[in-house]
Parts: C-alpha cells; structure tokens; sequence
C-alpha cells in the first residue's frame, strides 16, 4: 500500500511511502499520478481544489489553498496555510462510540500501604530547590549499594526552581513537586532541601499533605555538619522500607497511563496515534484510565474531543481549558498557531490543524470523564484530559505529577528523553524503528506497512505495557534517560 486515503471525504491522500514523480497509484477508487515527488508522511492532492478551497484531511478541515492545487500535487506549506485563529465557539453535541471488550487482565505491580498499585519500587530524590542538584546526585551515585531485592534504582530529578520564583510559578513548582513525592512508583523519597529557598519548608509541608513518616524522609542540607552522610543515613531507612514490597498481581483496572506524542510526522495520527487510542479504549473497557495532554495541540481539533465529554460540566471544563491556554498565547503577544515545528513540516505535518487532527487520535473514541489543571491528580477511572503544553519534557512530566504509572509517548522523528514514570516510545514508521532500536520500543509503523491492523497494533500494545507493568524496562529506563521540567510563566528574581 503506498497510499492512505484516511476519511471519505478527504480530497488529499498520505504517501505511506516514497512516490517518485510519475507514479501512479489507485486508492479507493480514484487513481492519481504523482506529479512531482512526493515524500512518505506527505500529501498528494486527490482532485483539483482551487484557491481558497479547504484541505480535508481525518474528514476534517486541516488548511485552506492558498493557490489553484491540480491533482497530483504534492500538498504542504508552499500551497495552503492555516484557518485558524484565537477565537472560536464550542457547541456540546454529544457523542459515544462503542468500546471494545477485551478479557480481563493483570499486571505483576506492587501494592502501596495506601492501596494504590505501583509497576516500579523506587527510591527519589526530589530536590526542593535548584540549589542541592549536585548533592542529590552525589547521593544517588555514593549509595547505588541500596539497589538489591525488590528495590529497583535509586533517581533524581534536577531542576533550577524553587528559588527566586514569584505567584503561580512558585505555586506550580511546588505542585509539581509534592506530586511526584506522592507517585506510587516510588517506594521511598528523599524531599532535599538547603534551608532558605523561596519555596519554604512549612510551605512544602502544607502543600505536601499528611504524608508516611516512613515513605517519606526530608533533609534540609543546612541544618546538618555532612549532608551526604546524613542523606546516606534517610536512603537507607528508605530503602529497608521499599524493600518491604514485592510484586504481586493486580488487575488492569487499576493502571493509569498517560499519552503523549512528539517529533511527529505525517504517518502519526495514521499509525503510532490512532494505535495509543486502541489501546486507551481497551484498557478503559477492562476499567483503567488514560491520560491525554498538549492543550496546543488539540487546537482546530477541539470538536473531535469535545463531543465525547461525558456531561455538560466536563465539556464546560474542557472548553475553559482551551480558552485559558488560547489566552496564554495572545497575553505574550503569540499567535495560536504558531506550531507545527520544523521537523513536524519535514515529516509531512503542515499545520497545526493538521496537527491536532492526528494528535488527538491518541484519546481512541471513549467519553472523556474529567478535565483536570496542571499536576492535577488523576480521581476519576476513565479517559482523562490534563491541562499542559505541548512540550515534551514539560508534559511528561506533568503527566507524570498526575500519577501515570506510564507514559505512552509516539514520535515519527525519534527522541532518546524519558520522564520519572517509564517512558515508551512508539515509532509511526518501521524505517525509525530499525534505525534507533536503543530508543524505540514498539513499532506502529506495521499498520503503514499493511502487516497489522489497528486492532491489531492495538492489542500487541496491551500486550506489551502488562509487560512493562510487570518490569520490563523501557529503552529509556535502560540508559538512565529520567528527566524532569516545570512550566513557568513569570519572572525569575
């Protein structure tokens, strides 16, 4: 199959490979030669559309010509530009779409004092403030010993705030931070502060809430004569408590997984993103719970989400959401749609209707229970919509403060990064998935290819995050890639 025709009533296709120009291809009927080189990820016009005209593409509007296109011509950035624009109004027009209804499944994960399901048993090392990246990890590398029985590694997460913030950044470092002391993938923590940050130690407490004296230890560097013994000292504690837990099963029911995609091309929303929504459907039909994010990202796709909120209450949130974020840009004097990047356009995205159309593929067609601000934790079992950008780091991460036990992160380009929580990194081409097996772990490009169907691609996915579940390590878990970013607005004193 060299060509995808994706909706009925699209009038471009997407060249699934290289169509030197002359080729000549049947696709659904319509047969269309190729009238100069067309790259895999890229648009070929199915029939003439003159100036003016909409590109449909997903049976969505993703561009309007900007010049008469005759059929053949490959479509992109030289020939049409974006529709849109920092306004928009929103209808509820509810719809549900049938689930899948997979048989029940489990994980090995390890059960927390609190109930909750974890798929790692960790010890971190939170720093409080900017100030102590260097002891934290001087910390992790003088105490790797610990690592033994049911402990699985010992992480930390550098970051430069805590300090010198002001109003809601402040607050949204602080969030962030308490979210990930209270991850279920961590047995133990080590909250490490210096003693005179912005970002207080009353201040992190309340923030923190009532939390397990012996799950969480915290140190404030100042207040002791060797900063390295005395966090040897809490590790240790830490890491007789965490090593208490062994790996038992539990239903999937009880997995939270976030999704994300990032260098993207034009084969995402066709192969590796629409697999993520197989898979988001199933594991919400056996009981679980999906996160989706990139609040950008949904731009000129809004509708597609929107009309699967499970109420008007969530719909009113979800479009509040978008509004706030559109506002974000126009308050630093941006426009909306500035996006896609350039590796998006080299890999056949051309804007970012289009974009967004392939983006939300990944929330699959189950009603969208809860929209929740940024490091919000995830309450409600279902498909989730979280608040934060389209970066990737920045994201990830927020996913990660809203309890994903994963992440499901689908790239075109590839990406060596990982977040706290295990990262998988899903190819939309097999191309990617041959050249950069050290990053990627499962391969969607087998749908391009025409050796799998979705379902299909949907259900090995299933298959292999049980896996992950159960402790495999991903790509990015195998080479220490474990990062974190904090979003920020305000100014830095």
């Amino acid at each position: 199959m060299q060509l995808i025709h994706i909706h009925p009533s699209d009038n471009v296709a997407v060249a699934l490979a290289d169509l030197p120009q002359g080729t000549t291809v049947t696709v659904d009927g319509i047969e269309v030669t190729a009238a100069e080189a067309i790259t895999r990820g890229h648009k070929i016009a199915l029939q003439d559309i003159a100036a003016g005209e909409p590109i449909v593409k997903y049976g969505n509007t993703i561009a309007l010509a900007t010049k008469d296109i005759k059929k053949g011509t490959w479509v992109h950035t030289h020939n049409v530009h974006t529709g849109l624009s920092e306004g928009g109004e929103y209808v509820y027009d509810h719809k549900v779409y049938d689930l899948p209804n997979p048989a029940p499944r489990t994980f090995m994960g390890y059960r927390r004092k609190d109930g909750r399901a974890a798929i790692r048993n960790e010890l971190w090392i939170v720093p409080i403030v900017g100030c102590v990246n260097g002891i934290a990890k001087q910390l992790v590398e003088k105490n790797q010993h610990l690592v033994q029985g049911s402990v699985e590694g010992i992480y930390t997460f550098a970051h430069p705030f805590g300090c010198s913030q002001l109003g809601d950044d402040l607050a949204q470092t602080k969030k962030l931070l308490t979210a990930l002391v209270r991850h279920p993938n961590a047995g133990g923590v080590l909250c490490l502060g210096l003693g005179c940050e912005n970002l207080t130690l009353p201040m992190f407490k309340e923030a923190l809430g009532d939390y397990d004296p012996e799950r969480v230890k915290i140190l404030i560097c100042q207040d002791v004569e060797d900063e390295i013994e005395a966090g040897s000292a809490l590790l240790k504690e830490l890491a007789d408590y965490a090593g208490q837990f062994k790996r038992e099963e539990i239903p999937a029911s009880e997995l939270v997984i976030g999704m994300k995609c990032g260098g993207s091309d034009g084969l995402s929303g066709i192969t590796a993103n629409p697999t993520v929504g197989r898979f988001s459907d199933r594991l919400i039909a056996l009981g679980g719970s999906t996160v989706l994010t990139e609040v950008p990202e949904m731009f000129g796709a809004e509708n597609i989400l929107f009309s699967r909120c499970l109420n008007q209450e969530v719909f009113d949130k979800a479009v509040g959401m978008v509004n706030d974020f559109k506002q974000y840009f126009v308050s630093h004097g941006q426009v909306v749609y500035e996006n896609p990047s350039p590796g998006n356009k080299a890999g056949g995205i051309t804007t970012l209707e289009d974009k967004s159309c392939g983006c939300v593929q990944k929330g699959g067609s189950a009603q969208i229970v809860d929209v929740l601000r940024y490091a919000e934790p995830v309450t409600k079992k279902g498909l989730n919509v979280l608040s934060g950008p389209g970066n990737d780091l920045v994201s990830a991460t927020d996913l990660t403060a809203a309890g994903a036990h994963m992440i499901l992160f689908t790239t075109g380009r590839g990406t060596p990064f990982g977040a706290p929580a295990p990262t998988v990194k899903i190819s939309t081409n097999s191309a990617l998935y041959n050249k950069k097996k050290s990053w990627i772990d499962f391969n969607a490009g087998t749908v391009a290819d025409g050796t799998e169907t979705l379902d299909e691609a949907g259900d090995r996915l299933l298959d292999f995050v049980m896996e992950i579940a159960s402790g495999k390590l991903t790509n990015a878990e195998k080479h220490g890639c474990r990062e974190i970013s904090i979003f920020k607005d305000g100014v830095v004193l």
